[in-house]
């Protein structure tokens, strides 16, 4: 058995997932119960607090990135295309995922295998952020789930709400942030592809990676 003795880069040195875009390894920085905002530090690797939650907003799935992608070019095309919107650029981060189980799960910090189901083509301030929508891999509820449209409206509501709010104060009336449309499986897998080939064309010629 081959052992990896040091931490590999949760967005550069994990691979993900042989049968993509399919499947995926999904890196989690967040649960539902968590009470401030995880993200991956890009220098090094790890897991630090971004900021406390502002208001009562709680993410209603497990919240991550799919490793070895990047919203750029590729990603901002295909949301220009299909939303008929200006897209200057994707976000330049990984690609979100939301990973739906009926399962607790306490804490971030790791990796699941993610079934893509769907997701929001949401465009904030000009750039692409997509949010893939998942499943766990085997989960005894989700796991059934083959497309968004499989979904109850209320759990798409649920996280639709989320994203439009979280960034938000209260009485704010300028939204910056728009979701126009919730897309299936075909384009969830297409935004995928399309983020992989924009992580190659970015990271690729400098950093030495597996798949």
């Amino acid at each position: 058995m081959n052992v990896n003795l040091f931490k590999p880069h949760p967005w550069h040195g994990i691979p993900y997932g042989a049968n993509f875009p399919e499947s995926v390894t999904a890196y989690i920085e967040m649960v539902p119960s968590d009470t401030v905002k995880y993200e991956i530090d890009k220098a090094t690797g790890y897991r630090k607090v971004d900021r406390p939650q502002k208001f009562s907003n709680i993410v209603p799935a497990l919240y991550g990135f799919i490793p070895q992608t990047f919203c750029d070019h590729q990603v901002a095309e295909f949301a220009a295309l299909k939303s008929g919107k200006t897209v200057i650029k994707g976000d330049g981060d990984p690609l979100d995922i939301c990973v739906l189980t009926e399962r607790f799960i306490s804490s971030g910090d790791i990796l699941v295998e993610a079934i893509p189901i769907g997701g929001f083509r949401m465009i904030d301030k000009g750039e692409a952020d997509d949010k893939i929508i998942a499943v766990l891999k085997q989960d005894e509820i989700y796991g059934a789930f083959k497309d968004v449209s499989d979904c109850p409206s209320t759990l798409i509501n649920r996280l639709k709400h989320y994203f439009l709010t979280y960034k938000n104060m209260p009485g704010q009336t300028d939204k910056a942030v728009e979701i126009t449309h919730v897309y299936g499986q075909a384009d969830a897998l297409e935004v995928i592809r399309r983020s992989i080939s924009d992580y190659d064309a970015k990271f690729k010629s400098h950093l030495t990676i597996g798949v």
